[in-house]
């Protein structure tokens, strides 16, 4: 596996995502922009808690580490949002998404109520992955997945769940163009796909980013250790 610069790395990439939106100033800036843009509406306040990990509830079971763990701060309710890019579009982990995303609303949920609290106070959950590759095969930019009662489509049954799987190359459902945009950096963050201002402000954050010493040390640490186990991984067969 041929080694990537940092600065060859796009925003779809786990480790910059990561970097950037865990960055002290910067990442709850980018956040707000980008999740405003996937949701066609203005996002005020956001607090990032990068790499959340939920433990499972016992040593034998199942955990989770959510790359991005965000929170909006509103008047009525928080809305958390759980963001992953997942460029992995192998046919067996694209099948098994739609319980992946169940995974996860899962464990935020459990861990989002205290013992005793009202059921509804329970947080709003908004799990979204970015793919560039078709999760659906329908061609879509965006798939918005929530409960809906199977023989009264027209009941309104809002639990608060939902999961947006965003297609970087989709066509159909007439995506808005800043949408569009918005994927088309992500997916290749270079300054000639800032096309528009709020692109153009998280390029700059962005760049800054990619030029944190301390960020260079990061990568080159993660993927020496990722060598070393490839290499392991050789040695055993």
């Amino acid at each position: 596996m041929q080694k990537r610069n940092l600065e060859e790395l796009n925003l779809l990439d786990d480790f910059l995502m990561g970097s950037v939106l865990s960055y002290p100033g910067i990442g709850p800036e980018v956040c707000r922009r980008m999740v405003s843009i996937i949701l066609n509406r203005e996002i005020k306040q956001i607090r990032i808690i990068p790499q959340k990990v939920y433990f499972g509830a016992d040593t034998d079971k199942h955990g989770i580490r959510l790359d991005v763990y965000a929170e909006e701060k509103a008047d009525d309710l928080n809305t958390v949002y759980d963001i992953e890019p997942d460029k992995d579009g192998r046919e067996s982990l694209r099948l098994a998404l739609p319980k992946r995303a169940r995974f996860y609303h899962a464990k935020i949920d459990a861990d989002s109520l205290a013992s005793g609290e009202d059921y509804g106070k329970l947080k709003n959950v908004i799990v979204i992955f970015i793919c560039p590759y078709d999760p659906f095969q329908l061609n879509r930019m965006v798939y918005t997945i929530k409960s809906c009662c199977v023989e009264e489509p027209g009941l309104v049954y809002e639990d608060g769940a939902r999961t947006i799987f965003l297609y970087t190359k989709g066509i159909k459902g007439n995506p808005p163009a800043e949408l569009q945009r918005l994927l088309q950096y992500l997916e290749d963050s270079r300054e000639e796909n800032a096309k528009d201002a709020d692109l153009m402000a998280i390029h700059q954050m962005v760049q800054k980013v990619k030029h944190d010493r301390e960020v260079s040390l990061e990568y080159m640490k993660i993927f020496e250790r990722e060598r070393l186990i490839r290499e392991d991984g050789y040695a055993s067969g």
